[in-house]
């Protein structure tokens, strides 16, 4: 995925193509449908994969900073996306993860590393990177593959240093104050 409607990929052969969609959601649809060949096209998925649909700005996040996340999961079923399980996509509540902290699944661990606050990524996930053969009682039937859709809301970084002022500044990050005081350390909007 790049700026402008971009999407650019390699062929079997290593030749670079680039395609040039007419909106941002037709490249994020378009982005999607890659990911999910790819899935089908595993004989075995073992591990996360996962496609940038936007790339956000800014410093990737790394284990151990928090983040603020939309998402929205669904069941994988019949090659393709099946029924959403799990969404807080138009709840007021952000969901709070730090990651690394093995607070949520494996997956989403391994498949959010790297990210930028604004970016979404789409995430398909394999049983054992999930919740395994006991799924979750009434919404995630056992050895179920999940797909997730998230957004990076909002980023704290953990590495912090002290500025040449004196003020404590983000080494991963821009030290540009924050236009709006947040008392939850979160950047705003």
């Amino acid at each position: 995925v790049q700026p402008n409607n971009y999407s650019a990929f390699y062929d079997d052969e290593r030749q670079n193509w680039s395609i040039m969609f007419e909106s941002e959601k037709a490249a994020m649809d378009f982005s999607k449908q890659v990911c999910i060949a790819k899935c089908n096209s595993s004989p075995v998925l073992d591990s996360v994969l996962y496609q940038d649909l936007l790339l956000g700005e800014g410093q990737g996040v790394e284990a151990g900073d928090s983040l603020e996340i939309a998402y929205t999961g669904w069941l994988f079923q019949n090659n393709g996306l099946g029924q959403v399980f799990d969404s807080n996509v138009n709840k007021d509540k952000l969901l709070r993860l730090k990651l690394g902290s093995g607070k949520v699944i494996k997956g989403w661990e391994e498949g959010m590393m790297g990210m930028k606050k604004g970016g979404r990524r789409y995430l398909i996930i394999p049983p054992a990177w999930a919740y395994g053969a006991q799924g979750v009682a009434g919404r995630i039937p056992p050895d179920s593959t999940l797909v997730f859709e998230v957004e990076v809301r909002r980023v704290k970084l953990v590495k912090e240093c002290s500025g040449s002022d004196g003020h404590s500044v983000s080494s991963r990050d821009s030290p540009a104050p924050s236009p709006v005081p947040n008392s939850d350390g979160f950047s705003a909007d």
